[in-house]
C-alpha cells in the first residue's frame, strides 16, 4: 500500500498520533507493516491539513515539505507569552495601546520576503542535541537564532480588537506564532496566537481534506488514499517507456531531448501515468533518479 492523506488534522492531538491512527490501520506487523510518516508537523492547538505518507510514499516526504503552505492564525494583541501562543505562560498587559489596522498593516510590510525569523523557544529544533521545548519547559533560557525563511503574504483577514485574524502563505519552516510575536512587538503591544488552521500545504487544501475521526477502517484509509503521482506537485514531469524506467531503477543515466531540460527535479511517469521516479538532471541531455519508486 503506497500513497498519500490529506487529513484534516483537529485541534488537541498531535501529528504523531493521527500517524499512529494511520498505522494501527493497516495491514501486516512489524516490519512487514507499511512505513507510515507525516509531511510537516502541526501543535497540538493547530488543526487543518496534515499530508500523511503511506509506504513508499515516505521517501518522497521532502517534496512536500517543499510545497509552499496557507494559515488561518488568531491572535490576541495586548498580552505576551512564553510560548507564544495561549497554551504557555500569558501576561496581560493592560496598559498597551492596541494598533489601528493601518498601523498593523505598517508593520506587516517588512515581515513580507526572504525574512530572517527568530523561532519560539518552545519548538521542536534542537539546541546541542536536545529539543528547545524540552530545555525551556526545564526552566532554562532558550534563545533561538534567527533562520531565513520565506513569507509570500501576511494578510489582515478580520481585526476586532484585541482579535486579529492573519491569513499567511509561507515556504517551509515559517512559525505563524512568531508572526504574532514579531507584529506584537513591533507595535508595542504584544500578541499571542489563539488558534491555527493550516489551510493548504501546496496541492493539498483543507476543503478536500479528510476528517481524522473518518479513518476507522482500513478499508477508509485505501478510499482516502492518493496516488505518489500527488506528491510530485509542480514539478516538471516526463513520461518514459517501461525499457528507460528500468534504467533509471537500476541507476543509470537516460537520455532526454536538450529541450526538454528544466532546473532542479522532474517527475518521472509511465505510459499510464504513474510516478516511478524522481530525478535529477546530469549534463544538459540525461537525467539519474534521485528517487526511485515502486508500482502502486
Amino acid at each position: 500500500m503506497h500513497g498519500l492523506l490529506n487529513i484534516d488534522k483537529p485541534s488537541g492531538c498531535t501529528s504523531r498520533d493521527v500517524v499512529n491512527q494511520v498505522q494501527r490501520l493497516l495491514p501486516g506487523r512489524g516490519k512487514s507493516r507499511p512505513k507510515v510518516g507525516h509531511a510537516g508537523t502541526l501543535d497540538p492547538l493547530a488543526e487543518g491539513v496534515l499530508v500523511v505518507c503511506v509506504g513508499a510514499a515516505t521517501r518522497l516526504i521532502r517534496l512536500v515539505q517543499d510545497m509552499g503552505k496557507s494559515y488561518r492564525g488568531v491572535f490576541l494583541l495586548g498580552m505576551t507569552s512564553d510560548t507564544d501562543d495561549v497554551e504557555g505562560e500569558v501576561t496581560a498587559n493592560p496598559a498597551a495601546t492596541l494598533p489601528t489596522r493601518e498601523q498593523l498593516e505598517r508593520a506587516i510590510a517588512p515581515m513580507i520576503g526572504q525574512v530572517a525569523q527568530r523561532p519560539p523557544a518552545y519548538s521542536a529544533l534542537r539546541v546541542q542535541g536536545k529539543r528547545a521545548y524540552d530545555l525551556a519547559r526545564a526552566g532554562q533560557h532558550v534563545e533561538l537564532a534567527p533562520r531565513e525563511v520565506r513569507i509570500d503574504r501576511v494578510a489582515i483577514a478580520d481585526y476586532r480588537p484585541p482579535e486579529l485574524t492573519l491569513e499567511i502563505d509561507c515556504g517551509s519552516g515559517v512559525y505563524v506564532r512568531s508572526i504574532g510575536r514579531d507584529l506584537g512587538e513591533a507595535t508595542g503591544c504584544g500578541a499571542v496566537m489563539s488558534a491555527l488552521t493550516r489551510t493548504a500545504v501546496g496541492v493539498f487544501h483543507q476543503e478536500t481534506a479528510v476528517p481524522a475521526s473518518s479513518l476507522d477502517s482500513l478499508e477508509a484509509v485505501a478510499t482516502a488514499l492518493q496516488p505518489l503521482s500527488a506528491a510530485a506537485g509542480s514539478l516538471p514531469r516526463v513520461a518514459l517507456d517501461e525499457p528507460a524506467l528500468q534504467r533509471l531503477a537500476q541507476g543509470q543515466l537516460v537520455e532526454l531531448p536538450a529541450a526538454q531540460r528544466c532546473d532542479g527535479e522532474l517527475a518521472v511517469l509511465d505510459e499510464e501515468g504513474r510516478l516511478r521516479a524522481i530525478a535529477a538532471w546530469r549534463g544538459s541531455s540525461a537525467i539519474k533518479p534521485t528517487i526511485n519508486l515502486p508500482l502502486s
